[in-house]
């Protein structure tokens, strides 16, 4: 019994991954390396910080990325329904993790914003495991709650624990960005398996209403009220409305990235001979550096790297529909709408479509905890396909016996 239950939990074989998936994810990984490295060796080589190496950010995120894959195909061989079964010890995990941004020996502050941990040697920034982990409760939560999503009550009891988590990662940590992800995140997983999703429809014209008449009150507001000074996400809506009103402080970034964008025309200046990345744009391997890519490859590297975001979606979301159960299918949905966020909303952020707001572009922009726990995403979808095929093969075994 104990050898079959080993079977049954772990299956360290190549047999089954998802070799599209595994291909496009390559790609985007050693394009986002180089272009890591393009946007950052004039930073990292007249840096003190960075050792004068203008190699020290590319070497550091090759590591991390290949602890990240080691990790990812570790993950691809546990079955995917074994995480369920810590799914609320990982939810109360997250609230802890969240706490402990309160302790001052352990939390990280960084340009105000407090949003690591420092443990030891290892520092990590606490809303990537928050996010991975969040989407296997979510999913554990649905399937258990499958049969009762017509009733408001328990539609209730879905969202909420992610709108706990999401309210405390905004008031500690004050991070809108990542607190939306996970609220779109939960609310997409839902969206999906409900059966009458024009409920989820309509309140999305609601709050897009809502979300236009606040605008135009932001708009029409005068910039001298104490309430605008005092609040600088009003400020970051009025910069976004007005930007030449804000050149010199915070619309800064976002009028330098569409200068990056605008110079790069259909082909681009070159791999590496970006101009806004000398010192323009802050920290360039960041958040923008969608806009040194477009500065550098064009519209046409631009597009490239959209069509493989695409595709890498496209192949996240086929795993889901082949998904052999309901946990498998929302496990999927919820990587692919969580990577799917972050990816349209970094690219409006730099494209000055939306407000100045802290999403990094998965795979491109530079982060050691980003890009292992992104990967470790990855791994649970290709565990849901590895074991969905395994699945399929033994019904088909058994059926010609």
């Amino acid at each position: 019994m104990g050898r079959k239950r080993k079977e049954r939990l772990f299956q360290f074989s190549l047999r089954g991954l998802d070799t599209n998936l595994l291909t496009v994810l390559f790609f985007v990984m050693v394009f986002g390396a180089i272009m890591i490295y393009s946007a950052s060796y004039y930073t990292a080589g007249m840096s003190k910080a960075y050792k004068y190496d203008a190699m020290y950010l590319l070497k550091s995120q090759v590591i991390y990325s290949l602890l990240g894959v080691a990790a990812m195909f570790v993950v691809s061989c546990i079955n995917y329904h074994f995480w369920s079964n810590f799914a609320l010890l990982g939810y109360l995990f997250c609230v802890v993790l969240v706490l402990l941004l309160k302790v001052p020996s352990l939390a990280v502050t960084v340009k105000g914003a407090t949003r690591w941990l420092q443990i030891g040697p290892v520092r990590f920034q606490v809303a990537e495991p928050v996010k991975l982990i969040m989407i296997v409760f979510m999913a554990t939560l649905i399937v258990g709650r499958q049969k009762h999503l017509r009733s408001w009550k328990y539609m209730i009891q879905l969202i909420l624990p992610t709108g706990i988590i999401s309210v405390m990662i905004l008031k500690i940590s004050n991070n809108m960005s990542t607190a939306a992800i996970l609220l779109g995140t939960a609310v997409f997983m839902i969206y999906v398996v409900h059966p009458e999703q024009w409920k989820f429809i309509l309140c999305g014209a609601v709050l897009a209403a809502a979300v236009a008449a606040f605008l135009y009150y932001v708009k029409n507001l005068d910039p001298s009220v104490m309430a605008l000074e005092k609040n600088f996400r009003l400020v970051r809506i009025r910069a976004w409305l007005f930007p030449y009103e804000y050149e010199q402080n915070t619309a800064y970034q976002s009028l330098q990235g569409l200068y990056a964008i605008g110079s790069g025309g259909l082909w681009g200046k070159g791999l590496g001979n970006s101009i806004q990345k000398l010192g323009k744009i802050p920290e360039p391997y960041n958040d923008y550096i969608f806009a040194i890519i477009c500065e550098e490859l064009g519209i046409f590297g631009a597009g490239l790297i959209i069509l493989l975001f695409i595709y890498l979606l496209y192949r996240i979301y086929t795993v889901s529909q082949t998904a052999e159960d309901l946990l498998g299918r929302m496990l999927s949905i919820g990587v692919m709408s969580h990577i799917a966020l972050q990816v349209i909303l970094n690219l409006m952020v730099v494209t000055n479509l939306f407000p100045t707001t802290g999403v990094t572009l998965p795979f491109f922009s530079y982060g050691g905890t980003a890009t292992v726990f992104l990967l470790i995403e990855i791994g649970l979808v290709l565990s849901v396909n590895k074991y969905s095929v395994k699945k399929r093969l033994e019904d088909e075994r058994r059926r010609y016996s």
